[in-house]
């Protein structure tokens, strides 16, 4: 059995003896929806329009890549045995040169929107976080658990609103 699954196994019974408080006092509980907090938050929102308009055209690049590949394809299909065997050849090597330029184009896109979003929900989540532990110690809440790791919770323990409200308020979209 892994660490993680050992500890998470060991912890188990620690939070049930934590909530059932030994009779001595009643545990706050508060349940978030952490992704969807982060995911909804103006700042994010905001971020997620200029990303997808910074990289719009690299976007319609790839876009005229694969339709030139179509078009060289449909080229091909339609004078099959009309061409040349020179020209059907250069019309292949034609074809293969840009399935490689969109390949390349395609992967390295790719890498820089993954690599550039997840520095943008990295940096979200850790205030999101930090908000979320001002919004519980308002409260009064002694623990507020993921809605991931939640078999059931009563509905009016979430404070996934509140915290994106929270946040918007503490960060906003600039």
């Amino acid at each position: 059995m892994s660490g993680y699954f050992c500890a998470r196994l060991l912890a188990l019974p620690a939070a049930l003896a934590m909530m059932a408080g030994g009779g001595l006092a009643q545990t706050k509980v508060g349940v978030i929806n952490l992704q969807r907090a982060v995911l909804e938050s103006a700042e994010i929102k905001k971020a997620s329009d200029a990303l997808e308009a910074k990289y719009k055209p690299r976007q319609a690049e790839v876009e005229k890549l694969q339709r030139d590949i179509q078009d060289i394809q449909g080229q091909l299909q339609k004078m099959a045995g009309k061409l040349t065997p020179q020209a059907e050849q250069e019309l292949q090597v034609q074809g293969q040169r840009k399935q490689r330029e969109l390949q390349r184009k395609g992967e390295d896109l790719q890498g820089d929107v993954d690599r550039e979003r997840n520095e943008i929900l990295s940096k979200s989540t850790q205030r999101m976080q930090e908000v979320v532990k001002k919004l519980a110690e308002d409260k009064g809440l002694d623990v507020v658990v993921d809605i991931s790791n939640t078999i059931y919770y009563k509905p009016a323990l979430e404070v996934t609103t509140e915290a994106i409200a929270a946040y918007d308020k503490a960060h906003p979209a600039k």
